[in-house]
């Protein structure tokens, strides 16, 4: 799970939900970035955090302590012209690819829903904006966000009919209302194939009341449950095979997809982390 030697990476939480934290099973996490893990660093990110740093840093004005009152002018002038907000996020963010402070950099993004606005807010400002600071600022953002070599979306998905429909309507929107690269689509909880076909043939025999009987006499009566559960996850393949099948089929054939199958496990942590990444990686190679 560790970066590669030598390698730094920075995994950025956009909504603060503790997922990132309770991945790697480390405390919560803050706006300052904090090593989780040998070579990679982890932080969320804070509206009020990210103005005072943008303050700081972009308009060259002396740090204060409290930032209160300027916060609630900027929730005020942000709310009264699109993409303000989501510059201080998107901008953070590119920053440190701008100061190459990592090798590489991960966002837990937002919902599809706020995601967009966040990627396009650069070029929003840039139409708004014609000269000035700020200007100059959306220039280097729109040249990292732009590039397909150093920014990319990847979507991750579910095999199910509301999950696979928003996927596609996200890579629409990326594709219509930003510049920003599809890199890949990834579909998490892909149930495996449990049986070749003699398999199955023999395992729908097995349903048969005398074929059943004769099982749950020599293996016990949880033979009858471990059938039942076999059915649902067969037809639960079936049923998102289909939805699989659709999405490969709307998505450009230029788009990775890559599956990461099911994790059979209760709790997520650093274990759940290193199956997933092992999966990405057969995936990828």
């Amino acid at each position: 799970m560790a970066a590669s030697q030598g390698r730094r990476t920075l995994i950025c939480e956009i909504d603060a939900k503790g997922d990132v934290a309770a991945a790697f099973e480390t405390p919560p996490l803050a706006f300052t970035a904090r090593e989780v893990l040998p070579g990679l660093s982890a932080m969320v990110m804070g509206t009020e955090e990210s103005l005072k740093e943008y303050i700081a840093l972009q308009l060259r004005v002396p740090l204060v302590a409290r930032v209160g009152p300027l916060a609630r002018t900027f929730d005020f002038v942000a709310s009264a012209a699109p993409g303000v907000k989501e510059i201080l996020t998107v901008g953070k963010l590119c920053w440190e690819v701008k100061e190459r402070h990592y090798d590489l950099v991960v966002v837990d993004a937002s919902a599809s829903g706020h995601v967009v606005a966040q990627l396009a807010a650069p070029d929003t400002i840039a139409r708004l904006v014609h000269v000035g600071v700020v200007r100059g600022q959306t220039t280097w953002m729109r040249e990292i966000l732009h590039d397909p070599d150093r920014t990319g979306a990847v979507v991750v998905t579910n095999p199910e009919e509301m999950p696979v429909a928003e996927t596609l309507e996200l890579a629409t929107r990326l594709r219509e209302q930003t510049s920003v690269d599809l890199a890949a689509v990834i579909v998490n909880r892909v149930l495996p194939e449990l049986f070749a076909r003699g398999e199955e043939e023999r395992f729908v025999a097995l349903h048969g009341p005398d074929a059943l009987a004769a099982l749950v006499a020599q293996a016990g009566p949880a033979a009858a449950r471990v059938l039942d559960a076999a059915a649902l996850a067969v037809a639960l393949r079936r049923e998102r095979a289909v939805h699989l099948a659709h999405l490969r089929a709307a998505l450009a054939p230029t788009v990775p997809l890559l599956y990461v199958p099911e994790q059979f496990a209760r709790l997520a942590g650093r274990r759940t982390v290193a199956k997933v990444a092992d999966a990405l990686a057969e995936e990828l190679s």
